[in-house]
């Protein structure tokens, strides 16, 4: 029967408890929310809405084409150039998704014959970058400089070396300042996913590569999505401007994609603007993450020391992470489960946001509802 694998892989996942299903959400929902990744509580802050519905009133509903036909407008330019001012660059190219943005840059940037070093924890974009680029990869152990150095003396050839700064999983940064000087050693590039990072880390969020130092290198290639500190949807590239010309004219996920929503553009612009003016926020941010690793260590849980701005707390097994988290939306907070195949490691978690915008009182609520409902 065409097909009939997918009930055995069905009958697998549910076995193995990690069956995914969809669960729509009302706009008026009543939970505490530490689920998504809207750092800086931008999603639905007036201005940014605001600046959403008068680009779509502006420019349209759709972009209406690919980036080189059509789908450029003048506020993608607007959104491109602040960006890199912004982080330090001296370009960015604004992609529909920062999945879309991290296939490009991995894509463009591995060709036949390189060598693509990438860390074990990285995100699944950055792995689907691997797998689909011309150039051989090496997986080597997650924040080891020392195993990037090794992998890169291995080869003669073009290298880049992919990482995220932050990892989704734990919210662990990476040795940015060590995998520069072992790129720099071998003469390699550095391709580095701030998707955590921006909004959150650095001088007033502009981002861990800025606090690195690595800002405008370059030998530095930096992806981002819009979608998590900025509130809105899409990616980005930044880089030098040879770089970013190049993606323009070989990143199949920029040539053949329909360029980024106008409405996605103005929101994502105006939460850049807004945090221009309200550099606090990234730094509340990380003081949120840092009160509630604090208070869910005191309560007996195993939690991740964070980074930046993601809060893991260890679970049992999958089934009980879904439980636990099942059991917390009961209670009126939402949070992030992860479950193999999404952990490398293979250890499931519930993953909480630290939202710039939490309370005390909701940060004492959260952890309250978490301890009493742990398995």
């Amino acid at each position: 029967m065409a097909f009939g694998w997918i009930d055995e892989q069905a009958e697998a996942r549910r076995r193995a408890g990690l069956v995914r299903t969809l669960r729509p959400r009302p706009a008026d929902s009543p939970l505490l929310d530490l689920a998504s990744n809207d750092y800086l509580g931008l999603a639905h802050h007036p201005e940014v809405t605001e600046g959403a519905a008068r680009a779509a009133r502006t420019w349209g509903g759709g972009a209406t084409g690919s980036r080189l036909v059509t789908g450029t407008t003048e506020l993608h330019s607007e959104l491109e150039r602040e960006l890199a001012a912004f982080c330090g660059f001296e370009a960015a190219l604004v992609f529909s998704s920062g999945y879309a943005a991290n296939l490009a840059a991995v894509t463009a940037l591995g060709p036949h014959g390189s060598l693509i070093v990438s860390d074990a924890g990285n995100h699944a974009s950055l792995i689907d970058g691997c797998r689909l680029a011309r150039g051989a990869t090496q997986v080597v152990g997650h924040g080891d400089p020392e195993a990037v150095r090794k992998a890169l003396a291995t080869h003669e050839g073009t290298a880049i070396v992919v990482s995220d700064t932050v990892f989704s999983v734990d919210g662990d940064q990476a040795p940015l300042a060590g995998l520069a000087a072992a790129c720099r050693e071998h003469g390699a590039g550095l391709v580095v996913d701030d998707a955590h990072g921006l909004g959150v880390l650095g001088d007033g969020g502009r981002g861990a590569p800025y606090a690195t130092g690595l800002a405008g290198a370059e030998d530095v290639v930096v992806t981002a999505t819009l979608s998590k500190s900025l509130g809105s949807q899409g990616g980005v590239v930044l880089g030098p401007a040879r770089v970013i010309g190049h993606l323009v004219n070989a990143a199949r996920t920029f040539i053949f994609d329909t360029g980024l929503a106008p409405a996605a553009v103005g929101a994502a612009l105006a939460a850049l603007r807004l945090l221009v003016r309200e550099p606090e926020r990234a730094a509340r941010a990380r003081e949120v993450a840092s009160e509630l690793h604090a208070r869910l260590t005191a309560a007996g849980l195993e939690a991740v020391r964070p980074d930046a701005a993601v809060v893991s707390v260890r679970a049992p097994s999958p089934e009980q992470a879904v439980r636990w988290a099942a059991d917390c939306r009961t209670a009126g907070l939402a949070v992030g489960c992860f479950r193999p195949p999404s952990v490398p490691d293979g250890i499931s978690r519930l993953r909480l946001t630290a939202r710039a915008d939490l309370s005390g009182a909701e940060i004492e609520r959260a952890v309250r509802v978490i301890g009493e409902t742990r398995p």
